[in-house]
């Protein structure tokens, strides 16, 4: 069994990861801390683990915590790259789901995080978590980055076309739109149901935290001259992420849809729709799939891209747990054949 703590595990993330982890079954689940939430039983905070999970949050503890095979850290950004170093010389794995190692460059972080990195000299180590990129290495790491919800959408969007040469990497966008559960589980006047139901928004126009992960992924494929438009979205939903994607193609009579499906047609989470579809966030809600369709409009030089996922899932939890099992040697899909809830 594979011992497995989890700091910070009181966010929709976290209680995301302990309803995936306690239905998997090469999983023993040793910790799981919250300063706030100290000493009351996980059941009582999330009634619908009750009987599956018995642990009561704990203060976070370094020797316990390096006392488990892997940790994940379902924390605010800052939070894990304070805690990494000393787990990681007591022998613990790290998956940290916020976004303290995904950016390589410490200037960059610094510059959308405005706080100075606590530890750059493990940002070269890290493996950036996605598995339909980074799978092999994955499997050799003892840290994970595991990728934001919004770059898992439009990386794997674009990906096909920037590896096949067809699309110009000097203009790209990327309009993106997630359900109200992407911002946390906070007290906040902005995400109450009255303030967000029956209304649409941009936010973030001037730049999100993410343009430089997605810009980091993307150029890692293009090369120099890369430019993305990315804007995000928030919608009166409380699951799923809908990013619809733009770029000028490069050539004619480019096979579109045979490029997708030859790409992801081994992937498991990956789930490339017949032509003429359009992916909807509740086919993928509660499930570890992205699901993606393609299509050049009028056949006028423009693909639209269309990718949807549940930004807690694989967005979030689902990847960590896709992550976990490469890592530790196991069937990349144990734990994660949920299928997507309807209605």
């Amino acid at each position: 069994m594979i011992r497995v703590g989890i700091v910070g595990g009181t966010g929709y993330t976290g209680s995301e990861l302990l309803r995936i982890l306690a239905g998997h079954p090469r999983v023993s689940l040793a910790a799981i801390t919250s300063r706030g939430e100290a000493g009351q039983t996980v059941a009582d905070l999330f009634p619908h683990l009750r009987g599956r999970v018995d642990l009561k949050f704990s203060e976070p503890d370094v020797g316990l915590l390096g006392e488990c095979d892997l940790v994940f850290f379902a924390t605010p950004n800052g939070t894990a790259m304070k805690m990494a170093p000393d787990l990681l010389e007591r022998g613990a794995k790290v998956i940290d789901l916020a976004a303290d190692f995904r950016l390589k460059d410490p200037a960059i972080w610094n510059r959308w995080y405005q706080m100075p990195h606590a530890c750059p000299e493990l940002l070269a180590e890290a493996v950036y978590g996605l598995p339909e990129v980074n799978r092999a290495a994955i499997r050799e790491a003892r840290l994970v980055a595991n990728p934001g919800c919004y770059p898992t959408a439009v990386t794997l969007g674009f990906l096909p076309l920037l590896e096949q040469g067809w699309i110009d990497p000097g203009w790209l966008v990327a309009d993106a739109k997630s359900g109200v559960s992407g911002a946390g589980r906070k007290a906040s006047v902005g995400m109450l149901m009255a303030e967000v139901g029956e209304s649409f928004k941009a936010y973030a126009v001037a730049g999100h935290r993410h343009q430089p992960e997605i810009f980091q992924n993307l150029s890692g494929v293009a090369g120099p001259g890369l430019r993305l438009t990315f804007v995000p979205h928030l919608l009166p939903m409380i699951r799923g992420i809908e990013a619809t994607l733009y770029a000028r193609l490069q050539g004619p009579d480019l096979d579109l849809q045979s490029a997708y499906e030859a790409r992801y047609g081994a992937e498991p989470f990956v789930d490339v729709m017949p032509a003429g579809s359009h992916p909807e966030t509740r086919s993928v809600r509660g499930c570890n799939s992205c699901r993606i369709a393609v299509a050049e409009p009028l056949g006028e030089g423009i693909v639209v891209v269309q990718s949807v996922i549940d930004n807690l899932v694989k967005g979030a939890a689902g990847q960590a747990v896709q992550n976990m099992n490469l890592m530790f040697g196991l069937d990349e899909t144990e734990a994660l054949g949920a299928l997507a809830l309807l209605p």
